[in-house]
């Protein structure tokens, strides 16, 4: 029984088991599981990465760039002379390399962690608050805030981490509130006196995206019972949170308020009223909607369901939010409440892998780190219908078998499974049932067993098991 905690622990609460994993783990895979649930570590990869402050710097010096190269040509008589077309702006190279690095290091981090719970919590709360890159303003700060305002907080206060994403430029620029005024600010009242001077004049005003998806998404869920008025009243209440242009202070991460932006007055939200005046306004908000009762539920259904089971047992989500509520949403409370509950362990207790998590156990398993196979396994998820950071709504990537485990899917997955075996050069030290065992374990059918035993190489061996239907669930 105690192997068999072992290869869940590694494979199913965490990211899949590396050669030596399942030693490791022992006898105590619950003790293994609490041991990630302190304080986050140091994470020396991400040591002189930009920050999103020098991300919003370098976004504005493009933009600049690609105006001063349109002027140019209207200048010049526009691209049609010539048939020319713009020329590339350096800096979106800049960008673009940029980008790519931060998510390689990512994947890096990910394959190398001898903290996998900690890990895949991390990348639980990344697709809980979700940003699609395909938005391209947002494009460039997904993978930090996961890095700035995720991990710092993925097993601290729920409420801290709400608040560091929400106030995160990646968030506020998903989401648009980076651009919504309240009608009676100080701004709207200006922008009001421009139009009776010019009335083509452009007019910003509120925007109820954020208030909208904190709600139904990020806290409280779709059938907690608020209305449009709460949004709209919570949308008022966020009013100048934006971020830093070229000349502003601002926070590290690229954060300010804009005071002249905000909508002045009291604020009533789902049954409360809020005098706060600026920007703590909108932070009691937050702060009040992360230890509500229909958050606590909300989230850990969620939680539950990612770790444990499509359909948890309901005794084991009710005591995770009774949990949160006692207190004050501690995430390691209630993350350890989990995995110490019996209902976590029991036999129907499995998930289908997604393509991450295929991705990323292959390379755990079969020891690849460098970065052309990081890369590779990237582009791969892709093909697999999970581009990274790229789930085309804020509601995320599905967590259901169902939504990844179609017969197309699945004959996708045999390929990459090839892929990957192909590139493995070959296995001194270890046999492919030897691999099998060691990222398996007692999942391991003996059917499974018996073909990678007959495997006639290694690169078919490590197909068959990658391939096989007991290496896509996460059991």
């Amino acid at each position: 029984m105690a192997t068999g905690q072992a290869a869940s622990a590694a494979n199913r609460f965490g990211l899949g088991a590396r050669p030596g994993d399942l030693a490791s783990i022992g006898q105590d895979p619950r003790g293994w599981l609490q041991a990630q649930l302190g304080a986050a570590p140091r994470i020396a990869a991400f040591d002189g990465l930009p920050g999103s402050r020098d991300y919003l710097t370098l976004y504005t010096q493009v933009q600049q760039q690609r105006r001063a190269e349109r002027e140019r040509m209207a200048a010049e008589g526009g691209a049609g002379a010539n048939n020319a077309g713009p020329k590339r702006v350096g800096g979106r190279g800049e960008l673009r390399k940029a980008l790519l690095n931060e998510l390689v290091l990512r994947q890096g981090v990910a394959v190398a962690s001898s903290d996998s719970f900690r890990e895949r919590l991390v990348r639980f709360w990344s697709n809980h608050f979700a940003i699609s890159v395909d938005k391209r303003i947002a494009s460039l700060f997904a993978a930090p805030m996961e890095r700035e305002a995720i991990r710092p907080n993925a097993t601290g206060r729920f409420g801290d981490l709400l608040l560091a994403v929400e106030r995160h430029p990646g968030m506020l620029l998903y989401l648009d509130n980076a651009q919504s005024v309240g009608a009676d600010s100080r701004q709207a009242q200006r922008a009001a006196q421009r139009t009776q001077e010019r009335p083509n004049a452009r007019r910003r005003g509120l925007n109820e995206n954020l208030a909208r998806e904190i709600m139904e998404l990020h806290t409280l869920g779709v059938n907690a019972g608020y209305t449009q008025a709460d949004v709209i009243e919570f949308a008022k209440a966020i009013t100048g949170w934006s971020v830093a242009r070229q000349n502003d202070s601002s926070d590290s991460d690229g954060f300010v308020f804009r005071a002249y932006a905000h909508e002045p007055g009291d604020r009533r939200v789902f049954g409360s009223t809020y005098r706060q005046s600026g920007e703590q306004q909108g932070i009691a908000i937050l702060h009040a909607l992360a230890v509500h009762s229909a958050t606590a539920r909300h989230v850990s259904l969620k939680l539950a369901r990612h770790f444990v089971a499509d359909q948890p047992p309901p005794a084991l989500v009710e005591r995770m939010a009774r949990t949160w509520i006692d207190s004050g949403g501690d995430v390691a409370r209630v993350c350890g409440a989990m995995v110490g509950d019996p209902l976590a362990w029991g036999d129907g207790c499995r998930k289908f892998k997604n393509p991450d998590d295929f991705c990323l156990s292959s390379l755990r398993a079969c020891g690849f780190d460098d970065r052309a196979d990081l890369a590779m396994a990237m582009q791969m998820q892709g093909q697999l219908g999970q581009p990274v950071f790229q789930p085309r709504s804020p509601a995320g990537f599905g967590d259901v078998a169902a939504d990844w485990g179609g017969p197309d899917a699945l004959f996708k997955r045999v390929q990459a499974a090839q892929r990957l075996a192909d590139r493995l050069q070959a296995m001194p030290d270890a046999t492919p049932l030897a691999m099998g065992q060691a990222a398996l374990g007692t999942s391991l059918d003996m059917q499974t067993a018996t073909a990678l035993r007959r495997a006639e190489s290694v690169q078919q061996g490590v197909a068959l098991l990658l391939g096989s239907p007991a290496f896509q669930w996460r059991t």
